[in-house]
């Protein structure tokens, strides 16, 4: 049996996006406890050359919210990037996830083979739909979600494996 477009996409993104917010959410209680200004960790980088935390949610809401909507043959509508704060972060996050779950299986299945046009920078590169998925949306959503959670836990957040990848059943 072959597995639809939506099931391929909204559900595991909606999945992967509230673990975002939970792990944002134990970011807000670590830095509440521990007496820390929260904009050290909301504008913390891993590295020079990487984005902070703020951005890291920011794109991984932005590249579920418009991959899914591309999928459908819509424009997701705009989201300012202006986020300073763990409840603007959580807030971002569980708007995306509200967002996802309005599309329909019948909007999104049926475009495996649909040309996508992704604009980046000066450039538009083209995909088929189901290789838009599975190499750009899915590993962009969680490599952001990823360094996002190694941010907080490199920050000294209390986060283990099953924040990431959510309970089993659920």
């Amino acid at each position: 049996m072959a597995i639809s477009m939506y099931t391929a996409s909204v559900p595991p993104l909606i999945r992967c996006l509230n673990n975002l917010s939970g792990i944002l959410e134990k970011g807000a209680a670590h830095v509440e406890s521990q007496g820390i200004d929260p904009s050290v960790l909301i504008n913390f980088r891993l590295f020079p050359d990487m984005f902070p935390l703020s951005k890291q949610v920011q794109i991984a809401s932005d590249v579920a919210r418009k991959g899914v909507a591309r999928l459908a043959g819509m424009d997701a509508p705009p989201i300012e990037d202006n986020e300073t704060s763990f409840p603007e972060l959580i807030t971002r996050s569980r708007n995306t996830v509200d967002y996802l779950n309005t599309f329909t299986p019948e909007q999104v299945d049926g475009s495996e083979e649909k040309i996508i046009s992704l604009p980046v920078r000066d450039e538009v590169y083209q995909f088929p739909g189901l290789p838009y998925l599975l190499t750009f949306v899915k590993p962009n959503v969680y490599f952001h979600v990823t360094t996002a959670y190694n941010i907080l836990r490199h920050s000294g957040v209390e986060l283990g494996k099953l924040d990431y990848l959510g309970k089993p059943g659920n």
